[in-house]
């Protein structure tokens, strides 16, 4: 009995243990970011039309990235699966406020998950490299799965209070490592797929020069 409860337990460890291994040595502060062409800020909920306190400290991580010349573009991945919640349109009004040109900021409408974000940022927008920004909880998830998904990544892990929401975050990324795993193994569609955007390239080509 004692034997097959902690074989149950390796197994249960093994997506998270995929998910640090993949992201080894590719996850670290803003100032440790690579020169990317492209930003990824994932989506992280609204409260009353805006950013919640943790997608803020994401966005703002964000435009840290961009205002150092780190990134050229912004893509912004989120909810907007009906009409009152529109996650990438308030991403995209914080940044503008926090000094990112608008025509710099790309919005991605169907990034309900982690997985449809990276593999719309592949098959739709048509990135190959970028750096990830989301919680230190969630960023080498994120790195692993984008990595499946054919984006070579580097994660910025943006710092936050460990309050309940940290611990509950931390918590569920036990659960949601064995979704990303299967994921990354049968590599379903996203949600929506659609035909393929010209935002990013538009994006960068506005930028040139920068």
């Amino acid at each position: 009995m004692a034997q097959a409860v902690m074989a149950g337990c390796v197994l249960a460890l093994l997506p998270s243990t995929w998910t640090y291994a993949t992201a080894d040595g590719r996850v670290g502060e803003v100032a440790q970011a690579p020169a990317r062409d492209v930003a990824i800020v994932f989506g992280a909920g609204l409260w009353r039309g805006e950013p919640t306190p943790y997608l803020a400290r994401r966005l703002d991580a964000a435009a840290e990235l961009y205002r150092a010349g780190k990134v050229r573009v912004v893509l912004v991945t989120g909810d907007n699966g009906r009409a009152e919640y529109d996650e990438p349109d308030a991403m995209r009004a914080y940044l503008v406020r926090h000094g990112v040109p608008d025509g710099h900021v790309v919005s991605d409408f169907a990034g309900f998950d982690t997985w449809d974000s990276c593999v719309r940022a592949k098959k739709i927008f048509g990135v190959d490299r970028a750096v990830l920004v989301s919680q230190g909880f969630h960023i080498r998830r994120a790195v692993a799965l984008c990595d499946a998904a054919g984006v070579e990544g580097f994660g910025v892990g943006v710092a936050d209070v460990h309050d309940a929401t940290w611990y509950y975050g931390g918590a569920r990324e036990m659960f949601a490592a064995g979704k990303a795993a299967l994921d990354a193994v049968l590599k379903p569609d996203p949600h929506f797929l659609g035909e393929r955007e010209a935002g990013v390239s538009e994006a960068l080509a506005g930028s040139a020069g920068r």
